[in-house]
């Protein structure tokens, strides 16, 4: 017998959570499935990062954020967002994935890979980081290639390509950089993302001005061997020494589950999932989207602290 739960939230990243805590504060019964850690997104990002946000615009739930400075650290994330799940006694199942959604004729039958539950209503807020952008290239599945950078330690004194230009690739430059290692950076377009932090850019594109870090723009990465790599540029390919490749080619939704659901892609490149804005509401009758997911392929449009009035907007649907 599959378990009743008025609301399934799936997805215990900040999104979710603050779902759950809107849900709490209208007195409606749910629970968030997350088939990783606690906010496992967070925890899958670099050691060192600092979010671009001041610590009161990634508050969730009026409940506050402080931090040892402006811009609050990944450590300084998780230990937020773990103590409002515990001490709001947030309901959640950890290291349960979500595998299927089906209508079951008054509502929807959730098949996880330890339970099923029905529902009426769902929240998919899913987010973006466990399926990256593959470069689609030969070698690419070498155990040398990454698409997560961790720690900057682990690259010490090797050569190492970064792929990309924006927040992730230029941390990940930076910071292996100063832990020895010899970098260089392989750019699609012909300079620094402009989304890049305001107090990071100029940091970056200084060390590619004196050559601290070599850069090749207008350029991709074509071949992956064990010891080289083949970079196509402006001028001819250009082979190099290579013992690690950082892909920082950014991540996507799980588009198969929301089709599997049901719910409408549009046929563009983008791939946006259809949703009443107002509501959050999907073309099917009480299943929403939360976050990131929302944008489709344009994941660089939704943030915490722009979808975090999701979480209300979509309970007070409910709740009517």
């Amino acid at each position: 017998m599959a378990k009743q739960v008025p609301l399934i939230i799936i997805g215990g990243g900040p999104i979710g959570l603050a779902c759950a805590l809107a849900a709490q504060r209208q007195g409606l019964d749910y629970l968030i499935l997350e088939k990783g850690c606690l906010v496992n997104s967070l925890y899958r990002y670099p050691l060192n990062m600092t979010f671009f946000s001041t610590s009161e615009r990634l508050e969730i739930g009026g409940i506050p954020f402080v931090s040892n400075n402006a811009k609050p650290t990944r450590p300084e994330a998780l230990e937020y967002y773990r103590r409002v799940a515990l001490s709001k006694e947030v309901k959640i199942h950890l290291f349960e994935k979500a595998e299927s959604i089906k209508a079951n004729g008054e509502g929807y039958t959730v098949v996880t890979n330890k339970n099923s539950y029905s529902a009426k209503n769902i929240i998919i807020a899913t987010g973006f980081y466990d399926i990256p952008n593959l470069l689609n290239i030969p070698g690419e599945n070498l155990p040398k290639v990454t698409h997560y950078y961790k720690d900057p330690h682990f690259y010490a004194t090797q050569k190492v390509i970064v792929i990309g230009a924006n927040n992730s690739a230029v941390d990940a430059a930076l910071e292996t950089y100063r832990k020895g290692a010899d970098v260089t950076m392989v750019i699609r377009e012909g300079e620094i993302g402009k989304r890049v932090k305001y107090w990071v850019k100029p940091d970056i594109e200084n060390r590619v001005k004196e050559c601290s870090i070599k850069a090749y723009f207008h350029s991709v990465l074509t071949n992956i061997h064990e010891t080289e790599a083949d970079i196509l540029t402006p001028e001819g390919v250009v082979t190099i020494p290579n013992d690690f490749v950082i892909a920082a080619t950014g991540y996507q939704p799980d588009f198969s589950f929301l089709e599997r659901t049901g719910i409408t892609l549009s046929e563009d490149a983008v791939r946006s999932p259809a949703y009443n804005p107002e509501t959050m509401e999907t073309n099917l009758p009480g299943v929403y989207l939360a976050g990131v997911v929302c944008g489709g392929m344009n994941t660089h449009i939704w943030f915490i602290e722009n979808s975090r009035e999701h979480a209300d907007r979509i309970i007070g649907h409910i709740v009517k």
